[in-house]
C-alpha cells in the first residue's frame, strides 16, 4: 500500500473528501518552493502534486506555463525535484506527493534511474499526461513495479470503448479532467461533471478526483459533494506568479482545503 492508497483509506473511513493541491516545483525558486511544500501538510492538504518544470507544456495554461518557466529560469531541474521532495521527507512521512508533468525529462533522466531515485526521494505515485493507456510499457508499468502509483486522466472525450483501456493499469486514484482545453481556461461545473464522475466509477473502484477549473473553497465543496475529491492548481500558481509571500499562499490553500472537507 502506497501513501496515496492509505490517505485514501483513511479518509474513506473518517466519511471525508480529499483536497489536492498543485504548486510547481521550484516556483519561483528552490527554497520558496520547499517553503511552500512543507506547508502544504499543515494547511489540509491530503494529496500534493508537484509539477516538473518542462519547456513545452502542452496541457497547461499561462499560469502554469508561466511558473514552469519561472522555476527552469531559476535553475529547477529534475534532479533538483527530486532533491526538494527529499527535504520534504526530512520532516514529513505521511503526505503523499505525485509528480506531474512530461515524460521528456523523465526519458532524458533515463527510466529505470528515474523510479530508482524517485522512490528514494519518497514520491509515491506520477502522472504524467503525455504517456497514452498504448505505451504503458514506457512506464507505467515499470512505475508500478517500483512501487508508485500510476494515475491515469479521464477527460469529457474519453468515451465507452477508450474508458476501459484508460483505467487498465491505473493505481492510486483516477484523475477527472472536468473540462475540454487547457488547465486555467474554464470553471467546472458540477452538474455537468456529477455523471461523469459515475460513468467512472461504474468501471473502477478507484476513487475519483476532479481538477481544472476549480477556483475557490465553494467550488471545491460543490465539486467534492460528488466526487472523491477536488484538485486546484491554476489558482494557487497565480499568487505564487504575483509574488505573494509562502505564507499567503498557505493561507489561501488552508481556505480552499476547508471548502473541500466541508462537503
Amino acid at each position: 500500500m502506497t501513501r496515496i492508497d492509505a490517505r485514501f483509506a483513511a479518509l474513506r473511513a473518517e466519511g471525508r473528501k480529499a483536497f489536492v493541491a498543485y504548486v510547481m516545483a521550484g516556483d519561483p525558486d528552490f527554497e520558496s518552493s520547499l517553503e511552500i511544500l512543507k506547508g502544504l501538510p499543515g494547511a489540509g492538504v491530503d494529496v500534493i502534486e508537484l509539477g516538473l518544470p518542462f519547456t513545452d507544456p502542452m496541457a497547461d495554461g499561462p499560469v502554469i506555463q508561466l511558473a514552469g518557466q519561472r522555476a527552469l529560469a531559476a535553475g529547477q531541474t529534475l534532479k533538483k525535484t527530486l532533491a526538494l521532495v527529499q527535504a520534504f521527507r526530512e520532516d514529513e512521512d505521511e503526505a503523499p506527493i505525485v509528480l506531474m508533468g512530461y515524460y521528456n525529462p523523465i526519458m532524458n533522466h533515463g527510466v529505470e534511474p528515474f523510479l530508482r531515485d524517485a522512490k528514494a526521494a519518497g514520491v509515491d505515485g506520477l502522472i504524467i499526461v503525455d504517456l497514452p493507456p498504448e505505451e504503458d510499457d514506457e512506464l507505467c508499468i515499470p512505475a508500478q513495479e517500483a512501487g508508485l502509483n500510476f494515475i491515469r486522466l479521464a477527460t469529457p472525450t474519453t468515451d465507452e470503448r477508450r474508458l476501459p483501456k484508460v483505467m487498465q493499469n491505473t493505481s492510486g486514484f483516477v484523475y477527472y479532467v472536468s473540462i475540454t482545453g487547457i488547465t486555467g481556461a474554464a470553471n467546472a461545473v458540477a452538474g455537468e461533471v456529477g455523471p461523469e464522475v459515475d460513468r467512472i466509477k461504474a468501471v473502477t473502484d478507484l476513487p475519483v478526483v476532479v481538477g481544472f477549473g476549480i477556483k475557490t473553497p465553494d467550488a471545491g465543496r460543490e465539486i467534492a459533494r460528488i466526487a472523491d475529491g477536488a484538485v486546484v492548481g491554476s489558482a494557487i500558481v497565480d499568487l505564487v506568479g504575483k509574488g505573494r509571500p509562502p505564507a499567503e499562499v498557505l493561507d489561501f490553500i488552508r481556505k480552499l482545503a476547508d471548502g473541500a472537507h466541508s462537503a
